[in-house]
C-alpha cells in the first residue's frame, strides 16, 4: 500500500519577467518500505515536490497524504513522523558532531538526557565515533553528509525524504552513503529520494518516477523503464573523429535514427532491435568504407537513454555548481 500519496499538485512562481510552473499536476504514489526515486534534471520540480510533502511549502492546488494524514491540514502531525535531509548538510560547523545531533534531539523535544543518548547511538551507527567530539568544520564532505543524514533520523522516522543526498560527494563517499540508505530501507524505512545521478536511481530505487517540467512523464522499475527503449545499442569508437559523419550515416541506416555522438566526436551509438546481427552488419560496412575503429560492441539501454527518449535531451549529471531546480524562488526561497 502507498504510504505517500499526492494528486494534482501544482505550484507556480511568478516574477515581473517570468512565470514558472514548478509543478504542473504532479501525481505520486510511494509504497511503504520501499525506495522511490524522483529522477530529473535541474528545474524539473523534484525539490518542490519534496518540500510540499515535508510541509515546507504549500502547493497552489492538489492533495498530499502521508500515512493517512493530510499534509496541508495537519502539518505538525506529519512533521513528527518524517525525517528530511536536503541538498546541503544542515549542520552547525562550530559544534561537534555529537552536539549537532543533541541539538536536533532537543528540537524534537526529546529532553536533554534522551537527546544525548540518541545522539550517541547515531554517532556509533554512522561510524563517526572517532569524530563525534570534533567540530564539524573539520569534517570531510562525506562525514558532513552522514551527520546530516543522522540528524534526519533522530526521531526514528518511518518516512525519510532525501533531496539529492550525495551532491558533491566523491565516488567512495557516495557509495558509502548508498549503503547506509540501503540499510535503513532493510530496517523498514520508506525513502523518497530525488536525484540527478542516473546510477544512484539504478542502485537504490525500487521504483522510479521520471519528472520533467513539473509532472511525471514515466514510471516504473529501472528495468521497466529501460524496456521502453528496447533492444540494444550498437556502440563504436573511432580512431579518427573526421570519420564521424560517414560512420554516423552507416549507423543511422541500420538503426533507423540519427546516432548519439560523444563530445569528442569519436564515440557513436544507435538503438537497434537485432543487436548481434546488426553489429556484424555495421562492422562489415565500416570495414568496406575503410573506417578504422578503436572498439565496437553492444550494450543494454541505460536510464540516460530512457530520459533522452522521453524528453529529447540527456538527464543532467551533477554539474558541480550545486544548482537546484531553477524556478524563481523554487526549491530554495519558498520555504
Amino acid at each position: 500500500m502507498a504510504i505517500i500519496e499526492a494528486h494534482g499538485l501544482t505550484k507556480t512562481y511568478a516574477s515581473r519577467s517570468t512565470t514558472v510552473h514548478a509543478l504542473a499536476g504532479l501525481d505520486l504514489l510511494v509504497p511503504e518500505g520501499r525506495v522511490k526515486a524522483l529522477l530529473g534534471p535541474n528545474g524539473a520540480g523534484k525539490t518542490t515536490t519534496v518540500k510540499v510533502l515535508n510541509t515546507l511549502i504549500r502547493p497552489d492546488s492538489g492533495t498530499a497524504v502521508i500515512d493517512g494524514v493530510d499534509v496541508l491540514a495537519r502539518p505538525q502531525e506529519v512533521r513528527r513522523m518524517i525525517g528530511a535531509s536536503g541538498q546541503y548538510a544542515a549542520v552547525d560547523e562550530n559544534l561537534t558532531g555529537l552536539e549537532n545531533l543533541e541539538m536536533v534531539g532537543r528540537l524534537y523535544q526529546l529532553g536533554t538526557r534522551r537527546a544525548r543518548i540518541r545522539a550517541q547511538e547515531l554517532i556509533d551507527a554512522f561510524g563517526l565515533s572517532e569524530a563525534g567530539d570534533r567540530p564539524v568544520k573539520g569534517f570531510s564532505g562525506g562525514m558532513r553528509r552522514r551527520i546530516d543524514l543522522a540528524g534526519a533520523l533522530v526521531n526514528n522516522p518511518r518516512i525519510l525524504f532525501l533531496d539529492e543526498p550525495t551532491t558533491g560527494l566523491d565516488p567512495r563517499s557516495r557509495l558509502g552513503l548508498w549503503e547506509t540508505i540501503g540499510d535503513l530501507v532493510k530496517s523498514g524505512t520508506t525513502v523518497l529520494l530525488t536525484t540527478q545521478y542516473l546510477e544512484e536511481a539504478d542502485y537504490l530505487a525500487d521504483h522510479i518516477s521520471v519528472i520533467d517540467s513539473g509532472t511525471v512523464i514515466a514510471e516504473g522499475t529501472s528495468d521497466e523503464l529501460k524496456a521502453q527503449v528496447g533492444g540494444h545499442r550498437v556502440v563504436i569508437s573511432l580512431v579518427n573523429a573526421r570519420d564521424a559523419r560517414a560512420a554516423g550515416e552507416i549507423l543511422a541506416r541500420h538503426g533507423g535514427t540519427q546516432p548519439g555522438v560523444s563530445d569528442d566526436g569519436r564515440t557513436l551509438d544507435v538503438p537497434v532491435d537485432r543487436g548481434p546481427v546488426v553489429l556484424q552488419e555495421v562492422l562489415g560496412d565500416l570495414e568496406r568504407s575503410g573506417i578504422p575503429l578503436h572498439d565496437a560492441g553492444m550494450r543494454r539501454p541505460t536510464l540516460d537513454d530512457v530520459f533522452l527518449t522521453l524528453t529529447g535531451r540527456h538527464a543532467e549529471a551533477e554539474s558541480g555548481n550545486g544548482q537546484k531546480d531553477s524556478a524563481p524562488q523554487d526549491e530554495e526561497g519558498a520555504a
